[in-house]
């Protein structure tokens, strides 16, 4: 009976010290870039005209991070086009979990949404095997990139915070003296006009707010070596690109000058600088009030880009880290409706397109409606709709696929209870503009039908669904 105790006491004793030798898991941060340039000769998608790409001015890229707190990991890639599609999401994550071993659900794809990119897919689908090349080549290249920011995994300390750039955001859509906002392609007459005349004596006021903050997630190695840094800021894009010009808009000039103010020197492996785009269905970079100088190409880009790095880099400046991090991720999809035309609406589209569409370079809005209603009236109407909520240390990341209003992104932050929290769009796939229910009543571009994604109350039963997933990670171990 001793011999036999004694063996037992021993199993323990050694259990106990096996147990207090185990190293405490490590925080580790890895980043990379992949190039997803288009050949030119495609058409570039983000205004109601198409033209052909005939020049690159800045490549293109998949920028990837990737996260490991010892049992959970995450991905997070932004893309310099016009969006994320939901067929190209999937196709990426599954290839990611199989091939990187980071489950599907903690993956985050989101587009910049620069309106200089060629079309890869769900937004503005083009038919065609040049297309579908495509396609298949953003999606190994995100894959690609993920590998390669998992390869670079290693000790690391983040920082969570935020700083503030104003002076860029403003609200597209506005109030006018009655009589004054011109018929929307239906014919009707909506109290609110979007992207209305810069200095027209007709305005009055803004129909929403804008959200000055930039969200921050900085990650450096332990000796203070830059390794990423994830931002986020909710403004829709700046343009000034000529014609035909490819460019990441001012998310690859920002994401180039922050990181010439972090590194050093040249280092290896790169810091990589990865900036998405927050909740700005109704934010850009136009003060309506009082109307800027005309600017030459890239001029206004370069502006805003290099003033929000720097005051990023100013706010890093203060930034306290930590590598006591740990991380949760929550991926479902929800059923919302979407809308639907009436008999009446599809015979004004039928009765449109019996006459002659506009020229090449012409816009006809009512045309172009036209179009998008016969194809409203051959889907489905109801929409599975992808949400997903990351926690970061303190920090807390939620998503909505498509354009969600910059208030949409303002109530996140509110409700989420978390610092600092942010609402990431065009993640998973575009379903179009996501207004809240005032914004109907008010109506313009952004809530006509072929404009807007869902039915008028979705934003508050998606943000609903986030906050039950906020709860969970914030209780996740």
């Amino acid at each position: 009976m001793k011999r036999y105790l004694s063996a037992i006491a021993f199993c323990l004793l050694n259990s106990l010290l096996l147990s207090a030798a185990a190293p405490a898991p490590v925080f580790r941060a890895g980043a990379a870039t992949s190039n997803i340039t288009p050949p030119l000769g495609r058409p570039i998608i983000g205004n109601f005209v198409a033209p052909m790409a005939t020049n690159i001015h800045d490549e293109l890229h998949a920028r990837c991070l990737v996260l490991d707190d010892g049992k959970t990991k995450l991905a997070l890639v932004t893309l310099d086009l016009l969006g994320s599609d939901a067929n190209t999401c999937v196709e990426a994550r599954g290839l990611i979990e199989k091939q990187v071993g980071i489950p599907a659900a903690n993956i985050l794809i989101s587009g910049v949404h620069t309106h200089s990119a060629c079309s890869f897919g769900g937004t503005m689908p083009l038919k065609g095997p040049q297309y579908d090349n495509y396609h298949s080549f953003v999606v190994q290249r995100i894959v690609d990139g993920v590998q390669c920011a998992a390869n670079r995994l290693r000790p690391a300390q983040l920082a969570c915070l935020t700083a503030q750039a104003p002076e860029h955001v403003f609200n597209r859509r506005w109030f006018q003296k009655e009589g004054t906002v011109p018929p929307n392609p239906f014919g009707g007459i909506d109290k609110v006009k979007m992207n209305p005349r810069s200095g027209s004596p007709d305005l009055i006021k803004p129909a929403g707010p804008t959200d000055p903050t930039v969200t921050i997630l900085a990650l450096r190695e332990p000796d203070g070596k830059p390794i990423a840094v994830y931002s986020a800021y909710s403004l829709h894009y700046v343009g000034g690109v000529p014609k035909g010009s490819i460019s990441a808009d001012y998310y690859g000039v920002y994401c180039k000058r922050l990181e010439q103010l972090m590194q050093r020197s040249e280092q290896d492996p790169p810091m990589v600088a990865l900036m998405a785009n927050a909740s700005s269905g109704d934010i850009n970079n136009v003060n309506f009030f009082h109307p800027r100088p005309a600017k030459k190409p890239y001029e206004q880009i370069q502006f805003v880009a290099n003033d929000v790095a720097a005051k990023v880099h100013a706010a890093l400046a203060k930034a306290e880290y930590s590598d006591k991090v740990s991380l949760a991720a929550r991926f479902r999809e929800q059923a919302i409706d979407r809308p639907m035309p009436t008999a009446e609406q599809i015979a004004w589209a039928k009765e449109r397109l019996t006459k002659p569409g506009p020229k090449p370079d012409q816009v006809d809005l009512p045309y172009s409606y036209a179009r998008r209603v016969m194809d409203m009236a051959k889907r489905e109407a109801k929409a599975n709709v992808p949400l997903q909520v990351l926690r970061i240390g303190p920090a807390c990341i939620g998503t909505m696929p498509g354009e969600p209003f910059c208030e949409i992104g303002l109530e996140f932050r509110q409700r989420s209870g978390m610092k600092p929290a942010v609402l990431v769009e065009w993640a998973h796939g575009g379903f179009g503009y996501i207004p809240t229910a005032k914004h109907f009543e008010w109506g313009g571009y952004e809530t006509w039908l072929g404009s807007c994604a869902f039915e008028p109350h979705a934003s508050e039963k998606l943000l609903d669904t986030l906050m039950e997933m906020v709860a969970e990670v914030r209780e996740a171990k």
